[in-house]
């Protein structure tokens, strides 16, 4: 990490309006930033490595359950930040968020503003990022990441000097392995061009715009830890990478281990829990039970002889005896009766009562 002494204090907007649906049932009643990660909410660890970085000031642009953001963070002093909340009444796109978003800035409009995604984890040096994006006298400096596959992504090229070429769709044979990650330096300027109160693609509009026109967009690549958390298999290794310390997070409320237990829990000393599993606030666990790589909620109760793996139990959800959890969600207060197998990215509605033996992916009852 770079000294952030370096950097005069900087102004940021937080992109948190989306509603989450591939996380469902875990966002119909919380925002995908909100969810408990690594024992805080999601955005906690955003919010913390944000303000180690220099950022002292950040707008929130919220739309889904926008009032649960303030109630969560407040004013953000716990995090050394001032936090200001503006809300979309209809969804306006990438762009149109951010323009939107804009109007509670108090920067000039040559000063740079870092622009975060609310579901984005990220090992990256922002404030090497915003040097670049300085140096460089950019309209705009994309954080780029390196996947094996970008052919899933669509990929951004770059010359030998950091300019962006180019904003290319998916395609099977994709001509660098260098994807947006979602982390944006905007010179103010530049997001006051944006034209208000219209929905706007950065992605698909505001970026080729500005390349077209001779801007300067570059790329900031690196390749360090990177995860998009928009699926439960990605969310549960995001929360997993944090306990264990594969990302590092000022906001982790623990040292980093194979588990992490939130105050109230209660585990059976015959229970095994590894790979970065958090077990809830006033969670039991039961003797004999297998947990691995797995988030268990607040208030849930895992029976003995459970086995659960890469998977999520909602609040106050109850497993029974003999049941095998694989990729699995199960939403909250919900009940799986005894001996029931789920795998393969099953998902159990909130409030569900699931009898005895109902669900097998084998034939050993």
């Amino acid at each position: 990490m770079t000294d952030s002494s370096l950097l005069a204090p900087l102004e940021a907007i937080l992109l948190v309006g989306g509603q989450g649906t591939r996380l469902r049932p875990l966002t119909l009643f919380t925002p995908k930033p909100l969810l408990p990660t690594a024992g805080v909410p999601f955005l906690a660890h955003q919010l913390a490595r944000a303000s180690a970085f220099g950022v002292r000031r950040i707008v929130f642009a919220t739309s889904y359950k926008a009032s649960m953001f303030a109630d969560a963070f407040g004013d953000g002093s716990a995090f050394g930040l001032e936090i200001e909340y503006v809300c979309e009444d209809t969804p306006l796109g990438t762009g149109g968020a951010i323009r939107n978003a804009a109007r509670a800035l108090t920067c000039p409009p040559d000063a740079p503003v870092l622009v975060l995604n609310g579901d984005i984890l990220s090992g990256h040096d922002i404030t090497a990022q915003v040097d670049m994006h300085l140096s460089g006298d950019a309209a705009v400096t994309l954080h780029l990441t390196e996947v094996e596959d970008a052919a899933a992504f669509g990929c951004v090229p770059i010359d030998e000097d950091g300019r962006v070429l180019a904003f290319l769709e998916k395609t099977p044979n994709p001509v660098t392995n260098r994807i947006n990650a979602g982390c944006y330096v905007f010179r103010r300027s530049v997001i006051d061009s944006i034209p208000p109160d219209q929905v706007v693609s950065v992605e698909r509009e505001t970026f080729p715009t500005l390349i077209d026109s001779g801007d300067r967009v570059l790329g900031f690549a690196d390749s360090t830890y990177w995860l998009d958390v928009g699926t439960p298999a990605a969310y549960v290794q995001g929360s997993c990478d944090l306990v264990r310390g594969i990302l590092p997070s000022p906001a982790l409320p623990g040292p980093p281990g194979e588990s992490l237990l939130l105050p109230g829990a209660t585990v059976s000393p015959e229970a095994k829990i590894t790979g970065g599993t958090v077990i809830g606030s006033h969670a039991t666990i039961g003797a004999g039970a297998l947990i691995r790589a797995s988030v268990i909620a607040d208030e849930a109760t895992i029976a003995p002889g459970v086995t659960i793996m890469n998977s999520v139990i909602g609040p106050g959800a109850t497993i029974a005896q003999g049941t095998i959890l694989r990729d699995t969600v199960i939403g909250a207060t919900a009940t799986i009766g005894p001996n029931n197998e789920l795998t393969s990215g099953a998902r159990i509605w909130p409030g569900v009562a699931l009898p005895e033996a109902s669900i097998r992916f084998s034939s050993d009852a």
